[in-house]
C-alpha cells in the first residue's frame, strides 16, 4: 500500500473516540459532579441559619431579671409581688387597729378625768350649800351669813384658778371687757371704764366670760 492510501484510510474507532472522552471528563471536573461535597460547602447559609434559630440570651416573654441581673420566671416575681402588698395591707390594718384601741383608751381616760374633776368640785362646794342653809334657817338678817358665804365659795373657785376680771377705772380691753354703752364724762379719758355691770373671770388665766362695762368717751 502506498504513502497516499495509508494517508486518506479512516483511522481506529478506538483512536477516534479518545480525544473526544479525555475533554468530557475535562469539563465535567471543570464544572463539578452533583454530588461533589465542595459545591454544596461554597453555599452562604448563614443568614438563613441565624433567622430560623433564636440565641441563647433571645427574650421569650416568660422571664425576667431581677436586681442582681439573674433571670427569674415572670410568674414567680408575680408571686412575689402580691405577697409583698398582702404584707403592707396586713401592716395597715394592724397600725389602723392600734390606732383606734389608742384613740378610745384616750377618750375614756378624759371622761375619767373629767368625771374626777367634777367630783373634786363637787364635794368643795357641798361646805358652800350648807352655809347657804344654815342663813337662810336663821332669824333676823342674814346678810352676815350670806356674804360669809359668798366669800367661802369664791376660794372654792380661787383654788380651782377663777379669777376675777378687773374693770372699774380700767381701760377699756376688747379680750376681756364687753362695752355695752358708752358715757360722755369730761372726768375721764377716752375708753376708761365707769362701770362695771356684770363681773368677769379668768380660769386659769383664760378668759371664760367678759365683764359687761360702761365706756367713757370724750363730748
Amino acid at each position: 500500500m502506498s504513502s497516499e492510501e495509508r494517508r486518506h484510510e479512516p483511522e481506529p474507532r478506538e483512536h477516534r473516540e479518545e480525544g473526544p472522552e479525555v475533554e468530557s471528563e475535562t469539563v465535567e471536573e471543570a464544572q463539578g459532579s452533583p454530588e461533589d461535597p465542595g459545591s454544596v460547602d461554597d453555599v452562604d447559609v448563614s443568614g438563613d441559619s441565624a433567622a430560623e434559630e433564636p440565641g441563647p440570651e433571645a427574650d421569650t416573654g416568660d422571664e425576667t431579671a431581677d436586681e442582681a441581673g439573674n433571670t427569674v420566671p415572670v410568674a414567680e416575681e408575680l408571686e412575689a409581688v402580691r405577697r409583698e402588698r398582702d404584707e403592707y395591707l396586713e401592716a395597715l390594718r394592724r397600725l389602723k387597729a392600734e390606732f383606734e384601741n389608742a384613740r378610745k383608751r384616750q377618750e375614756r381616760e378624759l371622761a375619767r378625768v373629767r368625771e374626777m374633776a367634777s367630783e373634786k368640785l363637787v364635794t368643795e362646794l357641798l361646805p358652800v350649800l350648807d352655809n347657804l342653809d344654815r342663813a337662810l334657817e336663821s332669824e333676823g338678817d342674814i346678810r352676815e351669813g350670806v356674804q360669809a358665804t359668798r366669800e367661802h365659795f369664791a376660794r372654792v373657785l380661787g383654788d380651782e384658778g377663777l379669777a376675777p376680771v378687773a374693770s372699774d377705772g380700767q381701760h377699756f380691753d376688747p379680750s376681756v371687757h364687753e362695752a355695752v354703752m358708752s358715757q360722755p364724762s369730761e372726768e375721764h379719758e377716752e375708753g376708761v371704764i365707769l362701770q362695771t355691770f356684770e363681773r368677769g373671770y379668768l380660769l386659769n388665766g383664760k378668759p371664760i366670760r367678759p365683764a359687761k362695762v360702761v365706756v367713757a368717751h370724750q363730748v
